[in-house]
């Protein structure tokens, strides 16, 4: 088995971790005060452990859904929900990883990595962890270092164990892979896999990449165009380590493809073709 690659059976799966998307709506004021229905009853239950992918065009409302999962936004209409409470403002059992690392750039990159622990005021019960967490994202030797001393793969590396190093129940990735040259986002897939197993955190990553999507995923939940609705969802069965260039891969590539509607159009920047 390739170094990093999981099997499902391999997961330390969390008690807890569900997410319930009840009747969801979210309407905005754009620009020029035209009203915009961002997502249009959205229900969506997701199981403790799960590594679900939201995939559909630009302005379909992905990352408007994990916006409100992480609790920096709200709706008008229904109900977000975490283990059976409310989701109600931010919190560190819901962690989020952006399309850049966003480092504090004043920062080395232990600090980085501590950051959360520090605004938590549970630092020094927690100091020894930093270390591990510096090695699991295979930064060691870099410390010291500062964002602008390393490459992008390394901070966003770091990005993601400064996010897991709060131990939150749910991991929110949007599309942190998505500047990255394809050498450095296969590895980071891999790393992405590597941290599932170790964890267990509930994982939703928004992303363009249908190829990563049935790679990384459980289900993968695709989204209408504006409004979003959640079109259908599909089951990933692929035993892990999972082989891009197998014939089942390749069956389900081209089912989702045949779902967005591309499967006849010519290669887009939009799903990375």
């Amino acid at each position: 088995m390739a170094k990093g690659v999981v099997t499902m059976s391999e997961v330390k799966i969390k008690a807890e971790g569900s997410i319930a998307i009840n009747n969801v709506y979210r309407t905005y004021i754009d620009a020029n005060g035209n009203e915009v229905e961002a997502l249009n009853n959205i229900n969506l239950n997701i199981k403790p452990g799960e590594f679900i992918s939201l995939i559909g065009p630009s302005g379909c409302g992905k990352t408007t859904l994990m916006r409100l999962i992480a609790g920096l936004d709200k709706p008008q209409e229904g109900t977000l929900l975490l283990d059976g409470d409310k989701i109600e403002g931010t919190n560190y059992e819901r962690g989020y990883v952006f399309q850049q690392a966003n480092l504090f750039p004043w920062q080395n990159i232990e600090k980085n990595i501590s950051a959360g622990l520090r605004a938590r005021k549970i630092y020094k019960e927690h100091k020894d962890e930093v270390a591990h967490y510096v090695k699991i994202a295979g930064l060691e030797g870099f410390e010291k270092s500062y964002p602008h001393q390393i490459s992008g793969g390394m901070a966003q590396r770091a990005s993601l164990v400064r996010a897991l190093i709060n131990n939150p129940k749910v991991l929110l990735l949007d599309e942190p892979l998505g500047a990255l040259d394809s050498f450095t986002r296969f590895e980071l897939q891999d790393k992405l896999l590597e941290l599932w197993k170790e964890r267990g955190n509930t994982m939703i990553l928004v992303t363009h990449d249908v190829d990563e999507a049935v790679y990384l995923s459980d289900r993968v939940v695709i989204m209408t165009p504006r409004p979003g609705k959640v079109e259908e969802i599909i089951d990933i069965t692929l035993r892990r380590p999972r082989n891009r260039t197998s014939e089942e891969f390749l069956i389900l590539r081209k089912e989702i493809l045949e779902k967005l509607h591309l499967a006849s159009k010519p290669s887009s920047v939009e799903y990375n073709l």
